[in-house]
């Protein structure tokens, strides 16, 4: 897939995995709309890949509001030759079991992951479908498939948004789409499980603080670089499915 010229957007590229993505697609000579809650660190995000020779627009803001998502695209449609998005955004809030998470943290965690996934397809979709080589990548997880305590709503949202990317598969093949699961990787989420508060932290601290100590965490920069690699090569053979940090390796 060419990369060079071409847009995308980025959302939760305001830090972390979605940082790197946004510099390592700049330094392929993509051109970025990228989008978080954060204004001040989006704009610090624009700076460095604006240095890297391509545009980039910023539009803060939840992905999950419909006003958001539509100026993203809109945006993305502005540059020109707008071919994909990669939505990075996710909410964790660890510790809690699921029946003690507050509502809030609920809403908080299913809109990042789950609605704003759709609200992005929902705006991006009718334009991608009629642009050749158009791709819509999805960051997923294994804990998608796992039943660990103070992770749990994480958990259902993953999975949730991983079947988005079935369903966009077989109703607009013309877009290639799929989940991509990044391993394990040096993110404040990363940080939150290992400090994880709540009735579930004896179980979530050794866990991943066990991670980290075997040497299986990655930088942001390798994951990113293991996507962009996929997006270079022939994506389309992840159609619908799954592809990981060692396919793209």
């Amino acid at each position: 897939m060419k990369l060079k010229g071409q847009t995308f957007i980025v959302t939760g590229a305001s830090r972390g995995i979605g940082e790197a993505l946004a510099l390592e697609l700049a330094r392929a000579g993509a051109h970025l709309v990228i989008g978080a809650r954060n204004q001040k660190a989006l704009e610090f995000v624009r700076d460095e890949v604006q240095g890297l020779g391509v545009r980039c627009l910023v539009v803060a803001g939840s992905v999950a509001s419909a006003a958001v998502a539509e100026a993203m695209v809109k945006a993305a449609l502005e540059i020109g030759n707008f071919v994909g998005f990669i939505h990075n955004a996710g909410v964790l809030n660890a510790g809690p079991l699921a029946y003690e998470l507050i509502e809030a943290q609920y809403d908080e965690i299913m809109d990042s992951n789950v609605k704003g996934g759709y609200q992005l397809a929902r705006f991006a979709y009718p334009h991608l479908i009629r642009q050749p080589g158009s791709v819509a990548v999805f960051l997923g997880s294994g804990v998608a498939e796992h039943n660990i305590p103070g992770m749990g709503i994480y958990a259902i949202a993953k999975a949730a948004e991983e079947h988005l990317v079935r369903q966009l598969a077989v109703e607009a093949p013309e877009v290639t789409c799929f989940t991509f699961r990044p391993g394990i990787v040096e993110t404040e989420m990363q940080r939150q499980l290992r400090e994880a508060q709540g009735s579930a932290s004896e179980t979530l601290r050794p866990l991943f603080r066990g991670y980290q100590s075997q040497g299986r965490v990655l930088t942001p920069e390798q994951s990113a670089r293991a996507l962009v690699r996929l997006l270079e090569g022939d994506p389309r053979r992840f159609h619908g499915k799954i592809a990981t940090v060692a396919d793209g390796s």
